[in-house]
């Protein structure tokens, strides 16, 4: 039975706990700055699916988009699918106390179920509870470089690093991004990704990177200005 048909996901709610290797990584200070990993996933994608890599067989094609969301309480991610056989969308927002992502999760067909997860990297993983069964549900959300991104979704045992494949989807970005964070070219004035569309306040442009960035800047611009020039000046001195 695949990932899709499972009547268990609907609404899921993911926790995820950021764990990066090497030293242990400062506690983000707000959710904007934990979410920030995503900046680089933020735009629209095309996809193509493959139930086995390699294989046309049971392929399918699909779209996604990633961009924030400011207008709930918090920040959060969001990211939507069109014509996806195991995914239709994430929301995805970050708990500062807990240092738990929160993710609610629909697919084509549902029920709530937990997962928690890790950031590595350029790697997200998410990983169910065990059900009856005591198999467990994984998405990996793999960055591969700037143009590519894979999604995978497997299942396997609790606890064990060997899951099969119920497939996967290779993302290839709509059009070119126009910078890197840390490179010359435009930048999201809001979160600080990578700047494509701009937007002007008192006869000054300035860019940001999706329709979820625009609307806050459009809803107190004066405000996300000094915000980012504050940013700015904290990162000139270092």
């Amino acid at each position: 039975m695949s990932i899709a048909a499972r009547p268990a996901l609907a609404l899921l709610l993911l926790g995820l706990v950021l764990q990066l290797p090497g030293d242990e990584p400062p506690v983000p200070k707000d959710p904007k700055q934990a979410l920030a990993w995503f900046n680089d996933l933020v735009g629209e994608w095309r996809g193509v699916g493959q139930v086995r890599r390699g294989s046309n067989r049971g392929a399918w094609r699909e779209t996604g988009d990633f961009r924030w969301d400011f207008s709930g309480k918090t920040p959060a991610i969001l990211y939507a699918v069109e014509e996806g056989k195991h995914l239709v969308s994430l929301r995805i927002t970050y708990d500062v106390d807990g240092r738990l992502f929160q993710v609610a999760a629909k697919r084509p067909e549902a029920e709530a179920v937990e997962l928690t997860g890790k950031i590595s990297k350029k790697v997200f993983t998410a990983e169910s509870k065990p059900g009856e069964d005591g198999r467990v549900d994984r998405i990996v959300i793999t960055r591969l470089n700037e143009k590519r991104t894979l999604v995978r979704f497997e299942r396997g045992r609790s606890g064990q690093a060997f899951a099969s494949r119920l497939g996967e989807v290779g993302y290839t970005r709509e059009g070119t991004r126009l910078a890197r964070v840390g490179e010359v070219g435009p930048v999201c004035v809001v979160t600080g990704g990578h700047g494509t569309t701009l937007v002007s306040h008192e006869g000054q442009q300035y860019y940001v990177c999706c329709e979820g960035c625009k609307q806050a800047f459009e809803d107190d611009p004066a405000g996300v200005i000094a915000e980012y020039e504050a940013q700015r000046k904290r990162n000139d001195r270092g």
